[in-house]
């Protein structure tokens, strides 16, 4: 064994938690490397290239005031915006971005890369150290042995990783990657609670093959209308790509049923267990037997390469199959498949056997974020990863740790099911898992978090002084609103123009002198907390 160094914390992985981990306790002032089987593999999106969605979004923005780099990654790099439930209210608006998944990797790389105190190590980590129930280290496949105050373990799906395509499988990562098996030998060792879940991902498709009329176009929104992710993002947005929708139909639905012993799922090959909320095709149609169509969304993965990936199309089965039921679907008909559809299954801990600050009840010391908690997708992981990263570095150094109690935000809802309930299949967040999503909305998440990622060390000073003249603006706002008056006639003429609507924002703005400058974003997170003051109050 060859003892290379000694961090305070070390970080295994470099997916979408990994990042926030290995930044968040940098930037705090740990000495923290993070380890990766390939510096081409940071940031992946081994499933769709997209950030955000319901509940996502408000993820993302959270993790974003804290000090987390999702938000400035999404709006670098993304190709196309959309705020989805606008037609419903503020509580569950969700921001989602389709982004170019190279550019996003690189972006990544590069911040992480440029993160002071960081290093990094491409290396595949086989087993932890531990003594007297406290972890001590790591060591590599080349018997490298690094001593660490604490650990985060965030393997993603390549922990004991298994692809099944058909009835052909192979221990693998995604995208090709190979499988971390001996670790997960050392986890059970360690005494950690492990078992098996399983995710998949759809065919990613030639866009010369796509008969797009045949297609429902999916424009983003208008430019004028785009909100960035991250509250120090001030750049003009606007759309680059177009999304389309087409749709299965019952001869796609035949095709899959008269094969579906031949899905590993069905056949009893698989044994994990699979997401509720993001079935495989031959799941939606096995169980949704009523239906006569399933929406499958043809995303670009990026600008400068021809893949297209097909959200909601998700399989394991044979690559025969997979060619017959994609082609029978309307505007596939010549469809070219460059990367078949699998399923992978993995191993993930027992959530309940985590604190809140997500270290392990059995190895002190060690810490847990993202698929190796039992979750699901990439803001549920990042989210975790900077929890997670931040409490592992105040551990090292000595400093209490951070509770977000399940009223003060979605990450706080999501960490206190996992760690209370458990889960029985890969968690995903949604808005209705939080009983308090009205005032934990995306606008707001910079009130609700900036303060505290200042407290406990992440939010730098050029963040807290945007977040401090942020909230001038809202001060005087809603100052400026307190001492407004309208004359009977003015409100009568406005309800009038309204189509007798009740009087809104925009008319007090129209009707006052001062033409005070709120943009939309500010705008937004002004009138929401005005409009539902009765039912905030009245639910406290």
């Amino acid at each position: 064994m060859n003892h290379l160094g000694d961090y305070d914390v070390i970080v295994i992985g470099a997916g979408h938690a990994g990042i926030e981990a290995a930044h968040a306790a940098a930037m705090l002032g740990a000495k923290t490397a993070v380890f990766t089987m390939s510096l081409d593999a940071i940031g992946n999106m081994p499933c769709n290239p997209s950030i955000g969605g319901t509940a996502k979004g408000t993820l993302v923005r959270e993790l974003d005031a804290l000090g987390g780099v999702m938000g400035l990654a999404a709006d670098a790099t993304y190709l196309q915006s959309r705020m989805l439930n606008k037609g419903k209210g503020p509580a569950v608006h969700a921001l989602r971005v389709q982004t170019d998944r190279k550019r996003y990797h690189e972006y990544m790389k590069h911040a992480l890369e440029l993160t002071p105190g960081l290093a990094i190590h491409q290396a595949e980590i086989i087993s932890i150290e531990v003594e007297d129930g406290h972890v001590k280290g790591v060591v590599t496949q080349l018997n490298g042995e690094y001593g660490a105050k604490c650990v985060v373990i965030a393997t993603g799906t390549n922990l004991g990783g298994k692809i099944f395509v058909g009835d052909a499988w192979y221990a693998s990562g995604p995208d090709g990657m190979h499988a971390a098996n001996a670790l997960t030998e050392s986890l059970k060792a360690a005494g950690l609670p492990l078992r098996r879940f399983k995710t998949g991902t759809p065919a990613r498709v030639h866009r010369r093959s796509i008969d797009f009329s045949k297609l429902e176009c999916q424009p983003g929104d208008p430019d004028n209308e785009l909100q960035p992710f991250s509250f120090m993002t001030d750049a003009p947005m606007h759309n680059k790509v177009e999304c389309w929708i087409a749709y299965t139909n019952p001869e796609t639905h035949k095709i899959i049923l008269d094969n579906i012993q031949r899905s590993p799922l069905y056949g009893g090959m698989i044994e994990g267990v699979g997401p509720r909320y993001c079935p495989s095709i031959e799941d939606k149609v096995v169980r949704f037997a009523g239906k006569d169509r399933h929406p499958i969304f043809v995303e670009p993965c990026g600008e400068n390469t021809e893949e297209m990936y097909l959200q909601g199309a998700s399989s394991s089965l044979p690559e025969d199959v997979q060619n017959a039921f994609y082609r029978s679907i309307k505007g596939f008909e010549n469809i070219e498949i460059m990367r078949p559809a699998y399923a992978i299954e993995y191993d993930c801990v027992d959530p309940t056997s985590l604190e809140a600050t997500l270290e392990s009840k059995v190895v002190r010391g060690l810490y847990g974020a993202g698929q190796f908690n039992g979750t699901s997708g990439y803001e549920e992981a990042a989210a975790q990863g900077l929890l997670a990263g931040l409490n592992a570095a105040r551990n090292a150094l000595g400093k209490s740790q951070l509770i977000l109690p399940r009223q003060s935000s979605y990450l706080g809802t999501l960490v206190d099911d996992l760690v209370t309930k458990g889960v029985m299949d890969p968690y995903r967040m949604m808005t209705s898992r939080s009983e308090y999503r009205l005032t934990l909305r995306q606008d707001n998440a910079d009130t609700r978090l900036t303060p505290i990622g200042r407290e406990y060390g992440l939010v730098q000073d050029d963040r807290w002084t945007k977040y401090q003249q942020t909230q001038a603006v809202l001060d005087a706002e809603r100052r400026r609103l307190h001492d407004a008056h309208l004359r009977t006639a003015d409100l009568r003429a406005a309800m009038e123009a309204a189509g007798l609507a009740p009087v809104s924002y925009t008319h007090l703005r129209a009707h006052e002198t001062d033409s005070y400058l709120v943009c939309r974003l500010l705008l937004e997170k002004k009138k929401t907390p005005i409009k539902y003051t009765g039912l905030v109050v009245n639910s406290t």
